[in-house]
């Protein structure tokens, strides 16, 4: 069955198969997500997800890496993704890495075991959006994951040998909590210990409620200059053992990469630099989802 649009995947899963076993997200609650607004959460029958395996083996026999889509592949149980899993192995056996996007509690649910099958069949990656490490700020955008859920999923993630992409959005607090944002997020991702970590910038997309919430002046909008403050000062503040950076999404002002703790001092400088002016900051209208 051709995927449901529309397609959301990570920038780098770009060559990636995208092979959808659920559609929508079991969630789908969060103010600032547009991403499933009018896409029904369903789970696709076994029978029609191992049709597009097939598919895939015949004419991109030799990709290497997959991606399970949509939102929330791994709503499913071990004893329903496994096979799924194994059919992969099975029809596509050049796929050495699998990754998925994933919500806290569907990590927490599962037991050590679980987690460890789960990587023997080549699950190696999982893509969870903390976006904040304050619990107020998640209550007020309606996440269902909770901060302490979070943190636990990565933590038992790596004990795993599952690499976890930790997505942190600036900007989700406003102007108002913007500080709160900073320091309850440096403090949650110093615990999680990510493998990757991706910094977002909040975009308000007319339809969800966030936006609402910007018309309404409900919500005010930091300015290109404080989301620069919040990166700097997140960063900061981090100690990580083995981190690879980024910030560099559509969505981001300034372009940032860096490998922490060695890169830190000089990301810090580039954002010292752009926020003494040295530096031109992306244009409004090159930003993107």
């Amino acid at each position: 069955m051709p995927i449901l649009e529309p397609a959301i995947r990570p920038p780098s899963e770009a060559n990636s198969i995208l092979l959808q076993i659920t559609t929508g997200c079991s969630a789908n609650s969060c103010t600032f997500c547009g991403a499933y607004v009018g896409k029904k959460f369903r789970i696709k029958p076994f029978e029609e997800v191992c049709s597009d395996i097939d598919t895939y083996a015949t004419f991109y026999p030799h990709v290497k890496k997959l991606f399970l889509m949509d939102g929330d592949a791994l709503v499913l149980s071990n004893s329903k993704l496994v096979p799924i899993l194994k059919q992969i192995n099975k029809r596509l056996p050049k796929v050495s890495k699998i990754s998925s996007y994933a919500n806290g509690f569907n990590i927490t649910k599962r037991s050590k075991e679980e987690l460890d099958e789960l990587y023997h069949h080549k699950l190696k990656l999982i893509y969870l959006g903390l976006e904040s490490g304050s619990q107020d700020i998640l209550n007020s955008c309606k996440k269902k994951a909770t901060v302490e859920e979070m943190v636990e999923a990565v933590q038992r993630a790596n004990q795993s040998h599952i690499h976890t992409s930790l997505m942190v959005l600036l900007g989700l607090g406003g102007k108002k909590h913007s500080k709160q944002h900073i320091i309850e997020s440096a403090r949650a991702i110093n615990a999680m210990q990510p493998r990757y970590l991706s910094f977002l910038s909040v975009m308000f997309i007319p339809g969800t409620k966030l936006h609402e919430q910007v018309e309404k002046e409900e919500f005010q909008p930091l300015t290109p200059k404080e989301y620069l403050v919040e990166t700097y000062e997140i960063l900061k503040r981090l100690e990580l053992e083995q981190t690879l950076f980024f910030s560099n999404h559509a969505s981001n002002y300034l372009p940032l990469t860096g490998r922490l703790p060695t890169g830190k001092d000089a990301l810090l400088k580039t954002l010292e630099e752009a926020l003494s002016g040295e530096v031109i900051l992306k244009p409004e209208f090159f930003r993107g989802l």
